[in-house]
């Protein structure tokens, strides 16, 4: 293509992906979904297992495929743009991200990741197996091995920035309830990330490139929360001009998010786990001003692409046998049992009341962001095939689906449970002289 039609296959993109998202959203409201669980079903109703079924030739023209490349052509520049939107979102959660609660409840939130990590992952890791052992759902390059490890790891993820704005969606920010599922949630998907990177490093033969990713990530986190943070406190005071964010400020707080997303990514984790931890480090009283300026392009423009960039690599017409089906509804029983019903013991023998307890089961049982993330690289590097890649989007949109209206009705609309006041900031950052 070229630089021209580029654009013009761009702005034609970003202007069906946002009409389409908002029409979903308007839809999904009517029975209490948010918005991102609209623009999940809309990303994948874009991609060949809806619009390119009814209209190949118009999805072709606004979604062009290279058949040299065996990829969209979009890819170019869609993709960078939606890893941007990830990013920048990621960021804004880390920043809302409060630590204080988490010390609080940390009891309860440790119990709870740990069961979310690993009764999913038992699960996960038999079904890998009985599938490695008597389907063709994995290729033949894919070893039993790195077939176990990856559906476990795929079954122990949560959708880590969807629950974080489901629970901003039903106002449980702030609470024993949101803030256990969020911070269990965080520590999960840390744990899978590193059993996808001895995945990817087995797949590849560099047994220590998993080391390098798993040190390279604890000592990333350390530098951040001692050197990072330290040093952002201390700049604060000349980043505000009469108690107002300037654009140096501004700046400053998207280069520490653009930083951590490149060092995470070049050292083999994901950039949304480097985006998150530059946004915990980022000092509250920056951090508000920063939020209101970048949260509503971010969430409306930038993370809807990454939804239907994902979309665009699914096809649920795949699955087009009763075997097939079997495959995902034993995918799904795996997912449920073993994140749901797990982390809901788990909260309650720590001592979490019933009703808060049941909530942070639904949430913590959401797929969502994280699984789409994690099953695109799986089918990108060859891991698993398109076939078992529809299966698990179809697994991530139910439990995702499901959070919502099972949460209503279990825990109650507008119940929150044990509320912890934000603290006091000690007033703003001065004014610059």
């Amino acid at each position: 293509m070229t630089n021209l039609s580029l654009a013009v296959h761009f702005f034609a993109q970003i202007a069906v992906i946002l009409l389409v998202c908002r029409l979903v959203g308007l839809i999904a409201k009517r029975f209490g979904q948010p918005q991102v669980v609209a623009e999940m079903i809309a990303g994948v109703m874009l991609g060949p297992s809806l619009f390119g079924l009814l209209a190949p030739e118009a999805q072709a023209w606004i979604f062009p495929w290279d058949p040299s490349q065996k990829t969209r052509d979009t890819q170019s520049y869609l993709f960078p743009a939606s890893q941007l939107g990830l990013a920048l979102y990621m960021f804004v959660v880390g920043m809302e991200f409060r630590v204080d609660i988490v010390k609080k409840h940390f009891k309860s939130s440790v119990a709870v990741s740990a069961a979310g990590i690993v009764t999913p992952f038992v699960l996960g890791g038999l079904l890998g197996w009985a599938m490695k052992s008597w389907t063709d759902l994995f290729p033949a390059k894919t070893s039993l091995f790195e077939a176990v490890l990856f559906l476990g790891a795929s079954m122990s993820i949560t959708a880590f920035p969807m629950l974080a704005r489901i629970i901003h969606f039903k106002g449980l920010a702030g609470t024993r309830m949101g803030t256990v599922a969020i911070g269990a949630g965080a520590l999960d998907d840390a744990a899978a990330w590193c059993l996808l990177a001895i995945v990817l490093a087995s797949f590849e033969g560099n047994v220590a490139g998993a080391a390098t990713n798993v040190g390279g990530g604890a000592l990333f986190v350390a530098v951040m929360l001692l050197g990072v943070r330290p040093l952002l406190g201390w700049l604060s005071q000349w980043l505000f001009d009469r108690g107002s964010l300037t654009e140096t400020g501004l700046v400053v707080a998207l280069a520490t998010m653009a930083l951590g997303a490149f060092v995470t990514d070049a050292i083999g984790l994901h950039a949304v786990f480097g985006a998150f931890v530059a946004g915990s480090v980022i000092p509250r009283s920056v951090a508000r001003d920063v939020i209101t300026r970048i949260q509503p392009l971010t969430v409306s423009l930038l993370l809807p692409l990454f939804f239907t960039y994902s979309g665009l690599n699914t096809r649920i017409t795949l699955i087009d046998s009763a075997f097939l089906w079997l495959m995902t509804g034993a995918v799904l029983v795996a997912a449920i049992a073993g994140k749901g019903l797990a982390c809901w013991a788990a909260a309650r023998l720590t001592g979490v009341p019933q009703r808060e307890a049941l909530g942070i089961g639904v949430l913590m049982n959401a797929r969502g962001l994280m699984e789409l993330i994690i099953i695109n690289i799986g089918l990108s590097k060859g891991i698993i095939s398109p076939s078992l890649f529809a299966t698990l989007v179809i697994m991530a949109i139910v439990t995702t689906l499901m959070a919502s209206p099972i949460f209503d009705r279990l825990v109650g609309k507008g119940f929150v449970g044990e509320t912890t006041p934000e603290p006091e900031l000690g007033g703003r950052a001065p004014a610059r002289p």
